[in-house]
């Protein structure tokens, strides 16, 4: 079992969610408020890593942070060092990846929620900050926590992408998904067993979490 990939994989997932959460917020809140004809555009936009081929949208990423880009170059000289093959890199690189898996759940929530309510919140005198935290939020939260959820399992199973952008380099790019894939390479087909099967209980569990918290079997009266 390759423990620092997969303690490098949840370190990464656990990053990734959290920055997610924090960006597709007020991304959700606008895509599902916002009256603008052209957010089609937007909504495309967030979707497209959903289409598009991984090893597509990793290249893409690597020109984009690669020494000779603006990006890159300002990196190097604030740090020191080349941002591609790094662990900034991958989080960079899954965040856009798994932005539709956080973005789309919390827009579905918030599209739910009756504006009549927040009409009387605002009514009432209420902010709109105000009626966001003690409004949308709680009546969005399980849209809320899929998104997490999903984003963070979504993000433990990357290959193409992380592979493009970090390589593969032991203890900082190397991921569960790339270990499994080596050991399949040497033949090693007991290692990829073992930590292909710790990979798909967890995504199992993660999915059953989301079901769950989303039908409340449990609030289910017994006949």
């Amino acid at each position: 079992m390759d423990w620092p990939a997969i303690l490098l994989s949840i370190r990464l997932a656990a990053i990734v969610s959290a920055t997610l959460l924090v960006v597709s917020l007020p991304l959700a809140y606008w895509l599902a408020f916002s009256r603008w004809r052209g957010k089609f555009l937007v909504e495309a936009v967030v979707a497209l890593p959903l289409v598009l081929p991984p090893t597509v949208l990793g290249f893409y990423v690597l020109v984009a942070i690669g020494s000779r880009s603006p990006i890159g170059a300002w990196w190097t000289a604030l740090t020191g060092h080349p941002l591609a093959f790094t662990f900034e890199a991958l989080v960079l690189a899954s965040i856009l990846y798994s932005l539709p898996f956080a973005v789309q759940p919390i827009t579905a929530a918030f599209s739910l929620i009756d504006r009549d309510l927040m009409a009387a919140s605002s009514v009432l005198g209420a902010s709109r900050l105000t009626t966001f935290r003690r409004i949308v939020l709680p009546l969005a939260r399980n849209g809320i926590l899929s998104a997490a959820v999903l984003s963070f399992a979504h993000t433990i199973g990357e290959f193409g992408v992380v592979l493009m952008v970090g390589g593969n380099l032991p203890g900082v790019t190397r991921t569960v998904s790339i270990s499994i894939y080596d050991s399949v390479q040497s033949f090693n087909m007991t290692a990829a067993h073992q930590t292909a099967l710790l990979l798909l209980g967890f995504s199992f569990a993660m999915l059953a979490i989301v079901y769950a918290l989303l039908q409340k079997p449990w609030l289910v009266p017994h006949k």
